[in-house]
C-alpha cells in the first residue's frame, strides 16, 4: 500500500514537473484551457494543467518583415521596382494568436498590396523626391487594417526605387542639362556683380582729384615691362581733358 502510494506521489510530482513553464521578459504566453482562450501569462515561470491547457508564446519584441522586390506602376505609367521593410510588434497576443493564423505573413501581404495601391496613386517625380511620406501612408493603411489582430506597425521604409533603364538616361540628362544651367547662370550672375563692381569704383575715382591718374599709374606698375625696349608715356586725364578743351576753343574761334 505504501509502494502505491509512493508511485501515486512520483507520477503526480512528474506530472507537476511537466506543467512548468517560462515565459521569458520578451513574451507573453497565451493559454488555452480545453481549446478556450481562459488568459494571457506575463514573464516568470508559470504552471499549466498538462493534457487540459496549452500554452502558445508569443514575442512582442519588434519584427523585421522584408518585402522583396515588387513591380509597380505610377499614376503617369511608369514601371518601377521597389522594395520595403516593416517593423511591427504584437501588442496583444490574444489577438495575434486568435485573430489570425500567421500574423508575421499577414502583416507582409497587407504591406504589400498597400505598396502597389499607393504607389499607382502618385507619379513618378512625387515617388522619388516623397519617399518618406508616401511610406508614412503606407504604414497608416497596414496599421489599421492589422490593429484588429493587435499588431502595431511602428514604421515601413521604403529601401529600393529601380527604374527602367532608359528612364534613367533621361534623368541623368535632364540632371546634366540643369547643372549646365545652374552654371551659366552662376557665372552670369558674379559678371554682373563685377560689373557693378568696376561701375561703382569708376565713380569714386573718377570723384577724387587724379585718382584715375593714379589708377592707370596703378595699371602700368602691373605690367612690369621690360625697361630696355619699353617706354611708357602716362599722362594724366585732366591734362587730355584740357588739351581736348583748348583744342576745340581754337576751332571755335577760327570759325
Amino acid at each position: 500500500m505504501i509502494d502505491i502510494a509512493y508511485i501515486l506521489f512520483f507520477i503526480l510530482f512528474l506530472w507537476w514537473i511537466a506543467g512548468l513553464r517560462i515565459v521569458n521578459e520578451y513574451e507573453r504566453g497565451v493559454i488555452l484551457t480545453l481549446g478556450k482562450y481562459s488568459k494571457t501569462f506575463s514573464p516568470g515561470i508559470k504552471w499549466i494543467l498538462i493534457g487540459i491547457q496549452k500554452m502558445m508564446k508569443v514575442d512582442i519584441r519588434i519584427t523585421t518583415v522584408d518585402i522583396p522586390r515588387q513591380e509597380a506602376i505610377t499614376k503617369d505609367n511608369v514601371p518601377v521596382g521597389i522594395n520595403a521593410v516593416v517593423y511591427f510588434r504584437v501588442v496583444k497576443a490574444e489577438d495575434a494568436i486568435l485573430k489570425v493564423e500567421n500574423y508575421t505573413y499577414a502583416v507582409s501581404q497587407y504591406a504589400l498590396a498597400a505598396l502597389r495601391d499607393i504607389v499607382g496613386g502618385v507619379e513618378l517625380d512625387t515617388l522619388l523626391t516623397e519617399r518618406e511620406s508616401i511610406a508614412a501612408e503606407i504604414k497608416k493603411v497596414v496599421d489599421v487594417e492589422t490593429d484588429p489582430w493587435g499588431i502595431d506597425v511602428t514604421a515601413i521604409k521604403m529601401q529600393d526605387i529601380e527604374l527602367p533603364a532608359g528612364m534613367k538616361r533621361m534623368m541623368a540628362a535632364q540632371a546634366e542639362s540643369e547643372r549646365e544651367k545652374r552654371a551659366i547662370i552662376i557665372k552670369a550672375e558674379g559678371e554682373v556683380k563685377a560689373a557693378e563692381n568696376l561701375r561703382k569704383a569708376a565713380e569714386i575715382l573718377s570723384a577724387v582729384p587724379g585718382g584715375l591718374s593714379l589708377r592707370t599709374l596703378g595699371t602700368i606698375d602691373k605690367l612690369q615691362p621690360d625697361p630696355s625696349k619699353t617706354v611708357i608715356f602716362a599722362l594724366p586725364v585732366e591734362i587730355l581733358e584740357g588739351l581736348k578743351s583748348l583744342t576745340g576753343s581754337r576751332k571755335n574761334s577760327g570759325e
